[in-house]
C-alpha cells in the first residue's frame, strides 16, 4: 500500500500543507523545529488515529485553530482508500473513510498499515518494561486490529481486582475474588497469546535488520508472566500461589503488566550494557522488523516513516540504512541535514510549518 496524497491544515505548526506522496524513499529536510516530524505525526495519525507523541488531541491542534484537519488517500491492493479525519480539542473527532463515518479505531486500522519510528522509541530498548509492554501491545494491534479489545478488558478486570485487594480487611481473600480472577484469567491469557503470537512475527525480522545494520546478533524474546502450555492454567495457579503476597501488598502481582520483552545485543542485555549507538540501532530495528512482520501478515507493505533515523548511527550504518530504504516498501523520512538525504529520494523542504517540492 501507498499513501498517494496528504492534506493537512492547522495541525501542530501545519496551517494548510498539501501534498503528492510518490512511492518510493521521500524525505523531509530542513533545520530543527521547522515542522518536520509534524508532517510524520499528521501521516501516522492520518493511518492509524492515533500519535505516539501525545495521548491526548489538544496539543495537535495549531495554536488558535478550533480543530485540526487531516485528508489523504491510500492505495492498496483493495483499492483506494479516502480518509478524512476531523482533530477535535475535546470529546470524539469525526472520521471518515470512503465518506462513511467510522467510530472504531480499529474499522480503519484494518484497512491502512503505517509505522513510525521517533527517536523517542529508543525508551523501548533503554526504559522500564512499561515502555516495552506498550511496543509489544503496538505490535499486537497493528497486525491484528480485531483484537484490541483484549488489553482493555483485561485492565477493567485489574482495576477491579486490584480495587478488591486494597479495599479488603478481613482475613482471608475478598468474598468476590474468585468471580475476578476467572476475568484476569480469560481475558489475561487472551492478550499473553497474542503478545506471543507478534513476537513470533516481529523478532526475526528485527534480528535480521539488525544484523544487517551492525553485523551483530539482536535477540528479541517475549517474557511473560505466566508461560505453559495451557496458559489459563498456569495464570490460575500463579494467582493462588501469589495470593499471601498480594494480600500483603494489597495488589495483584501475575499477569500480563507484568510482561517484559528481553533484549540482547549479543550476548548482553542490551538495557543494561548496549552503547547509545546500538539501543539507537536496535529501537530502530524493531521499527523496522514490525514493517516488515506487517507486510507478512497483510500480504501488503505498510506505510514506513522514520524520524531522524540516521543521527544515533555511525557513517557505516547510516550507510548501509540508506541502501536498505529502496527496497520496494514507500518510506518517508525526516532529516535535519542534506548529507543524509538518500540518493534518488524525492526532497521536501520543510520550513515553518510550509513544504515546497524541490524541483
Amino acid at each position: 500500500m501507498r499513501l498517494a496524497w496528504i492534506e493537512i491544515r492547522d495541525f501542530r505548526n501545519h496551517r494548510e500543507t498539501r501534498l503528492e506522496v510518490p512511492p518510493g524513499v521521500t524525505v523531509a529536510v530542513g533545520p530543527n523545529a521547522q515542522g518536520k516530524t509534524n508532517l510524520l505525526e499528521a501521516a501516522i495519525y492520518l493511518l492509524t488515529l492515533g500519535s505516539p507523541r501525545s495521548s491526548v488531541d489538544q496539543p495537535l491542534i495549531r495554536e488558535g485553530a478550533e480543530a485540526a484537519y487531516l485528508r489523504g488517500e491510500v492505495e492498496t491492493e483493495g483499492g483506494r482508500v479516502l480518509i478524512e479525519v476531523e482533530v477535535r480539542p475535546s470529546g470524539q473527532n469525526r472520521v471518515q473513510v470512503n465518506r462513511s463515518s467510522v467510530r472504531r479505531k480499529r474499522d480503519l486500522r484494518q484497512r491502512v498499515r503505517g509505522v513510525l519510528f521517533i527517536p523517542e522509541d529508543l525508551a523501548i530498548v533503554a526504559g522500564g518494561p512499561d515502555e516495552r509492554r506498550r511496543f509489544l501491545d503496538e505490535a499486537a494491534y497493528a497486525l491484528w486490529p480485531a483484537k484490541e479489545g483484549e488489553r482493555r478488558a483485561y485492565d477493567r478486570a485489574l482495576r477491579q481486582r486490584n480495587r478488591l485487594l486494597k479495599e479488603h480487611e478481613g482475613p482471608g481473600p475478598p468474598p468476590a475474588m474468585e468471580a475476578w480472577d476467572a476475568e484476569l484469567v480469560e481475558h489475561g491469557s487472551a492478550v499473553t497469546r497474542t503478545r506471543t503470537q507478534a513476537v513470533d512475527r516481529l523478532a526475526p525480522r528485527a534480528s535480521e535488520r539488525y544484523e544487517a545494520l551492525s553485523g551483530d546478533a539482536l535477540r528479541v524474546a517475549y517474557a511473560p508472566s505466566v508461560a505453559g502450555p495451557d496458559v489459563e492454567a498456569a495464570f490460575a495457579e500463579g494467582l493462588r500461589a501469589r495470593l499471601g503476597d498480594e494480600l500483603v501488598r494489597r495488589t495483584t502481582l501475575v499477569g500480563p503488566h507484568r510482561d517484559d520483552l528481553e533484549l540482547a545485543v549479543g550476548e548482553r542485555a542490551a538495557r543494561r550494557f548496549a552503547s547509545h549507538g546500538e539501543t539507537w540501532a536496535a529501537a530502530l530495528c524493531l521499527r523496522l522488523g514490525l514493517a516488515e512482520a506487517l507486510a507478512d501478515e497483510v500480504g501488503e507493505p505498510p506505510v514506513r516513516m522514520l524520524d531522524d533515523p540516521f543521527s544515533g548511527i555511525d557513517p557505516e550504518r547510516r550507510r548501509r540504512l540508506a541502501a536498505s530504504l529502496a527496497e520496494g516498501m514507500q518510506t518517508l523520512l525526516a532529516v535535519p541535514d542534506e548529507a543524509q538525504v538518500p540518493a534518488g529520494a524525492v526532497v521536501w523542504e520543510v520550513r515553518d510549518g510550509s513544504v515546497s517540492v524541490r524541483g
